[in-house]
């Protein structure tokens, strides 16, 4: 979006289990009709697809926002049912036991209004439903802070980095109009300006005053890019995109729909670096051989004399020291991405002893080990109050 007063677009791919994550990028609505747009505690059902049943209430402080196609939206009389109430039914299991029986056995997925219209819930009296509410909503927000705890461990890994580098963070630079000198060209058969903006160029000086006890490298210096694509195959694993956490290179599941032409095949210890989008920050360090996207750059260790940890690169990889330079390396506007010959361009900082990387990697997996653990722990009290909601209503 380019203004935060856009209204929102929200489709079925920008909520999740527990609504729309923090910092969510939405798409601005291009036409906006307004039998569309949404008013205070509407309810969104997924109509179609893997997502099927899939729900989001809406709320006001969100900002104004229609809703796409593939959603269904339900309003309530609440002198009887309770706008949250209903959305919170909608994460048990009976709920899901009853998207299950709707899944038709063969094309694409489908629950259409009538068929959602259908559901029985039970309705307590409205104090109950109160209640229950309440308590939902706790326990959400225990959750939600548990995973802004192991946010925030994650969000620290780039600080620490740079500190054990012995490197300043990229300092923000806002310029619209600049001049760039002819000599700055070098051999680079790039000439745009955005090439060359301030905050990409402070970066390269920074790293090429030639830090104490590191030195520079460009990626291509230091990894082989595997670029042979094959046929995606139902024998073989596929991760997209959307499998790999912004910012943290955690796996995460997605509802997407499968898979189809080319990919690219990948081994344990090579870094997937995505191409498309690069602000998105999806970097993961493979810990299985599997088959990729071709969206994403697949760079395999082995091939400089500098030893190179393969999760040290990983992490070098989502720091702020590459996203500044990617922020302004990018071509196209609808789907922007990195082209080929830029990334190769990257420069990355490789401590001369070992010992230091061996020292960043295992501070950093320290932190992921704990911010796994604090996420298990928000999901399995997440689950345990959806069983008592649940609960409440059988007895």
């Amino acid at each position: 979006m380019s203004s935060p007063e856009d209204v929102k677009y929200i489709r079925i791919t920008d909520y999740g289990e527990d609504g729309i994550e923090p910092n969510h990028e939405f798409v601005t609505a291009e036409v906006i009709d307004e039998k569309f747009l949404l008013e205070d505690e509407d309810v969104l059902f997924a109509r179609s697809g893997a997502t099927a049943g899939k729900t989001f209430i809406y709320t006001k402080d969100l900002g104004k926002a229609i809703f796409a196609g593939y959603c269904i939206r339900f309003r309530f009389d609440k002198a009887k049912a309770l706008p949250k109430y209903v959305y919170f039914y909608t994460k048990t299991l009976r709920y899901a036991a009853w998207v299950n029986s709707m899944q038709r056995p063969a094309g694409q997925p489908n629950i259409n209004k009538e068929e959602f219209k259908s559901f029985v819930i039970p309705l307590p009296p409205l104090d109950t439903q109160r209640a229950l509410v309440a308590e939902m909503e706790s326990a959400r927000a225990a959750r939600r802070a548990k995973l802004s705890q192991a946010e925030e461990l994650l969000k620290g890994i780039d600080n620490y980095l740079l500190k054990e580098l012995g490197l300043n963070e990229p300092v923000k630079d806002k310029r619209n109009v600049y001049a760039v000198r002819m000599n700055q060209l070098g051999n680079t058969q790039r000439i745009n300006a955005d090439y060359f903006h301030p905050e990409r160029m402070a970066v390269i000086r920074t790293m090429q005053s030639k830090p104490k006890g590191i030195q520079i490298k460009r990626l291509v210096d230091i990894v082989d890019f595997i670029r042979d694509a094959d046929q995606v195959s139902e024998d073989k694993r596929y991760f997209g995109l959307a499998n790999v956490q912004s910012n943290t290179g955690v796996l995460v599941e997605t509802f997407e729909d499968e898979a189809e032409g080319q990919c690219f095949e990948f081994i344990e210890n090579d870094v997937l670096f995505a191409r498309l989008r690069p602000y998105l920050n999806k970097v993961y360090r493979a810990e299985i051989s599997a088959t990729c996207s071709t969206e994403f750059h697949v760079l395999r260790l082995g091939k400089s004399t500098v030893k190179v940890l393969p999760d040290y690169l990983a992490t070098v990889l989502r720091s702020s020291l590459i996203l500044t330079q990617t922020a302004h390396m990018m071509t196209g506007n609808t789907h922007p991405r990195l082209a080929n010959e830029d990334v190769t361009e990257l420069l990355v900082p490789i401590p001369n002893e070992l010992s230091v990387q061996e020292k960043i990697v295992g501070e950093v997996k320290h932190r992921q080990a704990q911010a796994r653990a604090l996420r298990e722990e928000a999901e399995r009290e997440w689950q345990s109050a959806k069983e008592k909601f649940e609960k409440a209503l059988a007895d």
